[in-house]
């Protein structure tokens, strides 16, 4: 099974992604992110501005190229001194997990769930609860037909001169 490791870091409206091998150091994936924005923070910002396509990067595929040739082996000198490098600290990038994010969303749809279904109550007050609310809407039509039925069949027989009390 080939798992794959996605990082990421956004930086001036520009989102540096890279995809790694599942073996591949979180950390010296995050050091190479932060290289190549310092490369990018180089350049003019209205150059990085006018580019409106992914493939417009191009133009700056020797930088990445370079960069990206320092970070292939992560068993070189420059590398492990990075890994090891304040252990004792936490880089100062933010790293979320995917499973945070979904957890975040399923959060947001379900506090909009909630709060639609409290609008939802406060325009239903005449029930009072939304399960008597249900129960209404589905039985009323069928009661309505019931007594109209049992009225009917009442009226056609007091009509009715053969029967007798």
């Amino acid at each position: 099974m080939f798992l794959t490791l996605l990082s990421y870091l956004v930086e001036n409206g520009i989102a540096f992604i890279t995809l790694c091998d599942s073996s591949y150091p979180r950390k010296l994936a995050f050091h190479y992110l932060q290289d190549l924005r310092k490369e990018f923070d180089k350049f003019d910002s209205s150059l990085i501005a006018k580019i409106t396509r992914p493939y417009s990067f191009v133009k700056f595929d020797s930088i990445i190229g370079n960069i990206r040739k320092q970070y292939i082996d992560t068993r070189t000198q420059a590398n492990l001194s990075k890994l090891n490098a304040n252990r004792q600290q936490d880089l100062d990038i933010p790293t979320q997990n995917l499973a945070e994010i979904l957890a975040r969303r399923r959060n947001s749809e379900m506090s909009e769930r909630s709060s639609m279904s409290t609008n939802q109550r406060a325009t239903s007050s005449i029930w009072g609860s939304p399960l008597l609310e249900v129960i209404a809407l589905k039985w009323t039509p069928i009661s309505i037909i019931l007594v109209v039925a049992i009225v009917s069949l009442w009226a056609t027989i007091i009509i009715t001169d053969s029967f007798v009390i």
